[in-house]
């Protein structure tokens, strides 16, 4: 790495140190299977996701927390972006920590080191595990240091804790899941809380997925990026909207197909999203008429409009509003310019 990056960096630090007192739990993992990158977070601290995670495409994922100091997030990916390894990063950031003792931070770079740092004056009960661990020692920086594990995959660490049970929790929990990257790192934090979790409670939470590999485009690279500031049941509120992404993940792929002509698949897409939509708990009727609607629509493009009127129909009763729209759509090219067809779909149902 150059070395006047890595001291700019280093010099930088202490100026964006801060003392936010966002105790909480946390896990940042890679997957060994797609590659993917991810962090998520539950603190009782309003908007966690505002600066707890940190992740970024081909690069790895930041977790800053206890007494945060942001800069680990922008300054980790950089030094991770520039070539240096999770362990090193972290490193190279405590030692230019005035105030390291009071921070917990855990990062993991795109070969999957990991390394989680517990100050040793955080609140207790305070303390963090690397999956497939190959060293835990004691760091000196600031004025009282701290400890750094070091591992492979995955991370957990958490602070202000109600027992120093949590962390082993979320381990097994995450080594035991079944799923993907966010599945796996929601069965985490589900664990972290049912042992105790914060002795305040609960608040907020976050979770972040982001590819492999960057495509230079950083919004199409977020599989998911996903927060709830403010809510008595953080955790259930992720879940759901973890589930509503989904469903939006194969909208977009289905759009994405039509516009390869691939139509089967399209509705391939089209039909998974409406399923899980559906079949999840607290999505509005409103969510789903969106899905039905847009996957009638696609039907009459691909001229099956005998296919499509009865999902017009469901999508009128659940949302009126879509009947309305229907005739606007010709002039964005969304819909035939065909008056006679556009009275059959705005009847659908009535």
């Amino acid at each position: 790495m150059n070395k006047a990056l890595l001291c700019l960096l280093l010099v930088a630090q202490p100026a964006l140190a801060q003392l936010r007192p966002v105790n909480t739990f946390s896990i940042v993992a890679r997957d060994p299977v797609t590659g993917q990158f991810g962090v998520a977070v539950q603190s009782h601290w309003f908007a966690v996701g505002q600066i707890v995670p940190w992740a970024e495409a081909g690069v790895g994922a930041i977790a800053t927390q206890s007494f945060v100091d942001p800069s680990y997030g922008k300054l980790g990916l950089d030094l991770l972006r520039a070539g240096k390894t999770a362990p090193e990063s972290l490193r190279a950031l405590l030692n230019g920590d005035p105030s390291c003792e009071v921070r917990q931070v855990a990062m993991i770079d795109a070969g999957g080191n990991v390394a989680t740092f517990t100050g040793n004056r955080d609140i207790l009960a305070a303390g963090g595990i690397a999956g497939n661990a190959k060293s835990t020692s004691a760091v000196t920086c600031g004025s009282a240091g701290g400890t750094i594990a070091i591992g492979g995959d995955f991370a957990v660490q958490a602070n202000l804790m109600a027992n120093d049970k949590v962390w082993p929790a979320m381990a097994k929990a995450y080594s035991e899941a079944k799923g993907d990257l966010a599945d796996r790192m929601l069965a985490a934090l589900d664990a972290a809380q049912g042992v105790g979790g914060d002795i305040r409670g609960k608040q907020s939470a976050a979770l972040i997925v982001v590819n492999a590999k960057s495509s230079g485009r950083p919004w199409q690279d977020r599989v998911f990026d996903l927060r709830v500031d403010d809510h008595p049941l953080p955790l259930v509120e992720l879940r759901r909207l973890v589930a509503l992404q989904r469903a939006y993940n194969h909208m977009n792929a289905g759009d994405l197909a039509v516009e390869h002509n691939d139509n089967e698949g399209a509705l391939r897409e089209y039909s998974a999203a409406e399923q899980i939509a559906t079949s999840t708990a607290g999505i509005p009727q409103s969510r789903i008429a969106e899905m039905t609607y847009w996957h009638a629509v696609a039907l009459v493009n691909m001229k099956r409009v005998e296919e499509a009127l009865p999902l017009f129909a469901r999508a009128f009763a659940l949302e009126p509003g879509w009947r309305e729209l229907t005739p606007r759509l010709p002039r964005a090219g969304l819909l035939p310019d065909d008056a006679k067809l556009i009275e059959r779909i705005v009847k659908a149902g009535s």
